[in-house]
């Protein structure tokens, strides 16, 4: 059978430990003189670059981002930076600072409000020109945002999480250090590990698939699979942090190339509706729809490749060769379980929510990469479990 397909990431990914300290100053420095720093609620992670960067002549103008990006967040760091005439962008934090970074940057030099660009409840327009250049260090192992084209942003008024999308999004530089994840609570790593190891399972087997996805997502569950639990409970544990940070990694570009599945076709609207933990949301429905997904295969199509793959991902899960598909699906809610990840009805999700989030789940875009179209039973299903 013929192959064809498109591969697209960041411009430049470093990778390593320590390499934060090293590079990220002269890095940020050849983006532009008067660069936006956004952080999180804490500047800790950033006040060394700062002070280096004005060392240098630079001009840094700080944005905080205190929780994940709304509209608000966004038009408010486009005003920071339009008025502080920045001349790129450099995100220091979680996938919330990434993500704010990518959409301020890509927005400064573009016309209209972010709603016209916003897909599913804004206009969907394309962006017409390139944003500032952008340098992203993330600083949890769970989002892959660092390589992604694409900004998630909550919208409160809809109760739904949505995208901004645009080729524009991705960063000029990934800089990946695992050292940065040290500080990661245990809670925090659990949450953000599941969430990478939920994109690289859902890639894996997304109808978008494609070799070159495959080979990285087999290497990033290898990975979330051994060193996931160590990280929890031996956050300065070396190797597994890098495992976690690769993982990440590896499940940005993954998703960026192949797409996700029902897991996040759930969580996202889910997200905007009861505000809950965006990692905790998709290692709770992880399991459940993994579950689904292999019964709906074996109905409608046992003979189909994907069978296949959710047997080969069993088998790196567990290290049987002689694992069958469900067995994935067991060994990821034994994990779960291990890891002290709440359920849904624990986040304040209730069944008068469910058909709000069915309607809202079947246009998430998301959902167009799920390797079977799922009825309105078998999503009710997926929740009901997940319960």
């Amino acid at each position: 059978m013929a192959v064809s397909f498109e591969f697209s990431t960041a411009e430049r990914v470093l990778f390593g430990a320590g390499m934060f300290d090293k590079e990220a100053a002269s890095l940020a420095a050849s983006l532009g003189r008067r660069p936006l720093v956004v952080t999180g609620r804490s500047l800790h992670r950033a006040e060394a670059l700062i002070a280096t960067l004005r060392k240098l002549g630079g001009d840094p103008v700080v944005f905080s981002v205190e929780r994940e990006p709304d509209l608000d967040t966004i038009r408010l760091g486009v005003l920071v930076a339009r008025e502080g005439r920045c001349d790129c962008a450099i995100g220091i934090g979680g996938g919330a600072v990434i993500d704010s970074t990518k959409a301020v940057a890509a927005l400064v030099p573009n016309p209209g409000d972010v709603l016209d660009y916003l897909e599913i409840i804004g206009k969907g327009k394309s962006l017409p020109v390139p944003g500032l250049p952008t340098m992203v260090a993330p600083t949890t192992a769970g989002t892959g945002s660092e390589v992604t084209r694409n900004s998630v942003i909550v919208v409160p008024e809809h109760r739904v999480k949505v995208s901004l999308r645009s080729p524009y999004l991705f960063p000029k530089i990934a800089l990946v250090d695992p050292l940065l994840t040290y500080e990661l609570p245990a809670k925090l790593t659990a949450s953000t590990g599941l969430d990478a190891l939920a994109q690289l399972i859902e890639a894996f087997v997304s109808v978008r698939a494609n070799p070159l996805v495959d080979g990285i997502c087999r290497e990033g569950i290898s990975r979330a699979a051994r060193s996931l639990e160590r990280a929890v409970e031996s956050p300065r544990d070396a190797q597994a942090r890098a495992d976690m940070a690769l993982a990440s990694l590896f499940s940005g570009l993954a998703l960026a190339n192949a797409g996700l599945g029902a897991v996040h076709g759930l969580a996202g609207p889910l997200g905007g509706m009861i505000g809950a933990p965006h990692g905790e949301l998709c290692a709770a429905l992880l399991p459940e729809v993994m579950a689904v997904n292999i019964s709906a295969l074996r109905r409608q199509t046992p003979e189909s490749q994907t069978l296949l793959r959710y047997a080969v991902l069993a088998q790196i899960l567990t290290g049987d060769s002689t694992a069958k598909p469900e067995t994935a699906a067991e060994w990821v809610r034994s994990l779960v379980c291990n890891l002290g990840i709440p359920r849904l009805s624990a986040q304040g999700f209730t069944l008068e929510l469910l058909p709000e989030l069915i309607e809202k789940a079947k246009v998430a875009s998301s959902m167009k990469g799920n390797p079977v179209v799922l009825t309105d039973v078998e999503l009710e299903t997926i929740v009901r479990a997940a319960l």
